[in-house]
């Protein structure tokens, strides 16, 4: 019972200090306010505000649940320690902040924002036992958690995963409508579990992309509308390493990839311990980390009103702005993108030989196949805040877009692993090290953001400012005045500079802003 009561022991809060507010009188303001503030009212109320309940889940799970001490998403409040290893001069780096790790802390965000995430690793690593922790945490007990997840296996039929129809319905039935199904249990459930996902047949994944992407189930014409809910899928391997192929779209529907890294013998005696008393983590979890479904509804408000500043949104606009543009693959400007080229079929490396006009050493857009969709920038925006969240902030950090965003672009941004970046010295190893590319990438990003000073001169930016104001009640010589400017800037650097992708979608939002003028002048002459 001693030990029992040791697993189930929380860190003390709080868990991530913060400098106490004020107590003020209630304000406006109030209506509007972020996670910090919320946390602190909710602290005098006397429960536990959101944000610290989830951080102390996040420590339970690290430091009694799941043995995993690699640190990986790291943060820091002053220079770190770092140290040179090996042959290949591997950087081991010392965070001087509270940092964490990524296949406790995401699989939790997942939960929080109700979003979706695939574990990825070799068998017996701890990826279907951190989703059944996540099941848990939401309120289902631990037997309804086992017996509702899916098992993916190579029959598996649409009726396995939605429901049957009633036998006595089928033979009485004198329309479709008149028979009723038998839906299956977990498709109720705010925490859905699908174990080696991939290895489901193609026609059944179909089904299964239904009710991901759109919360519903059709079987026969019926409906079964379905709760959102944070999803949990796990494969060995993401590169087809299943029974079947998992097809694009369904792929596409995945929020957030973690790696299962390898377990670290110098943690056996944790091990021990469990055989030895018997010892499953799912089945002490303590009572005051389970959330409630009103509190989960309540944490996905308050991680949507944390704040992203414009600062750290240009950082994503740019980096996004690298990837799509390809310029021999289209004739009229718009069309001048990889997409362009993926829909014609046009084999990549002919793409690639056309294309002689950038450093493709320096370029970062020759380093991948393909640019970001709407669908990954709406989850990297999302995550950026639930990570933020987490720590108590009301605001996104840089560093926390930084630290998330290889998680979240992991299999959306495909390499190229011909491209000279990968052959030059030191590079080799973001070939199979996804994360640490992804991250080197926008690194490499922020560092051209600098050096262009974009954050001080930005013309597109104050164009884009200005007309956000409205267009009612500019005159017609103010609006000339405007496509004069526009006109010009283009003109300006059509001069001798080569075109990047950023430089390429600047000259897009430009043509945007011509074009509502236009219009608008028009309109003008003709009141």
């Amino acid at each position: 019972m001693a030990l029992r009561n040791l697993f189930q022991r929380l860190s003390q809060s709080p868990t991530n200090p913060h400098p106490a507010s004020a107590t003020r009188q209630f304000d406006v303001a109030d209506l509007y306010k972020g996670p910090v503030s919320a946390a602190a009212d909710a602290t005098q109320d006397g429960d536990t505000a959101l944000d610290e309940k989830l951080r102390q889940a996040y420590f339970w799970i690290v430091n009694t649940a799941i043995i995993s001490p690699h640190y990986d998403i790291e943060y820091n409040d002053e220079p770190p320690q770092s140290y040179v290893l090996g042959d290949t001069k591997s950087r081991l780096t010392l965070p001087s902040a509270q940092s964490y790790s990524s296949f406790v802390l995401l699989p939790l965000l997942t939960f929080a924002a109700r979003r979706k995430c695939l574990f990825i690793g070799g068998p017996g690593r701890g990826k279907t036992a951190s989703a059944l922790l996540m099941g848990v945490i939401g309120g289902y007990p631990v037997r309804d958690v086992r017996r509702a997840m899916l098992h993916g296996h190579p029959q598996m039929t649409i009726a396995d995963l939605l429901g049957n129809p009633l036998p006595a319905d089928l033979v009485n039935a004198q329309r479709i409508e008149d028979i009723r199904i038998a839906w299956r249990g977990w498709l109720d459930m705010r925490v859905k579990i699908i174990d080696e996902y991939n290895r489901i047949p193609t026609r059944t994944q179909s089904a299964l992309l239904t009710v991901m992407g759109d919360n519903y189930a059709e079987m026969l014409d019926h409906i079964h509308e379905c709760p959102e809910a944070a999803w949990f899928l796990t494969a060995n391997d993401d590169q087809g390493g299943g029974t079947y192929q998992v097809i694009e779209a369904l792929r596409d529907r995945i929020d957030v990839v973690v790696q299962a890294l390898a377990f670290n013998p110098r943690f056996l005696t944790d091990l021990i311990t469990r055989i030895e008393e018997r010892m499953r983590p799912e089945e002490v979890v303590p009572r005051q980390i389970i959330f409630t479904e009103a509190e989960i509804d309540r944490m996905q408000d308050e991680i949507r009103a944390v704040v992203l500043p414009a600062d750290v949104r240009r950082r994503i606009e740019f980096f996004t702005s690298q990837f799509e543009f390809c310029e021999v693959a289209g004739d009229q400007f718009e069309y001048k993108t990889k997409d362009t080229a993926r829909l014609a079929g046009v084999e990549w490396h002919l793409l690639t030989a056309q294309d002689t006009g950038r450093d493709r050493l320096k370029d970062l857009g020759c380093q991948t196949r393909n640019g970001l969709s709407v669908r990954g920038l709406m989850t990297l925006i999302h995550f950026a805040k639930a990570i933020a969240y987490f720590r108590g902030n009301a605001e996104v950090e840089l560093e926390d877009l930084r630290q998330i965003l290889p998680f979240v672009l992991f299999d959306k941004l495909v390499q190229d692993v011909e491209a000279p970046f990968f052959e030059a010295p030191g590079n080799g190893a973001f070939r199979t090290d996804r994360i640490g590319w992804l991250r080197k990438v926008f690194d490499l990003s922020c560092a051209e953001y600098d050096r262009l000073n974009l954050d001080r001169e930005d013309p597109v930016a104050e164009m884009a400012a200005q007309f956000r104001q409205g267009l009612d009640g500019v005159s017609e010589s103010e609006v000339r005045q405007r496509l004069v400017k526009i006109e010009r800037l283009i003109s300006d650097w059509s001069k001798g500079r080569k075109l990047h992708g950023h430089l390429y979608d600047d000259i897009l939002k430009l043509k945007y802003l011509h074009q509502r003028h236009t219009n608008y002048l028009r309109w003008l002459k003709t009141r």
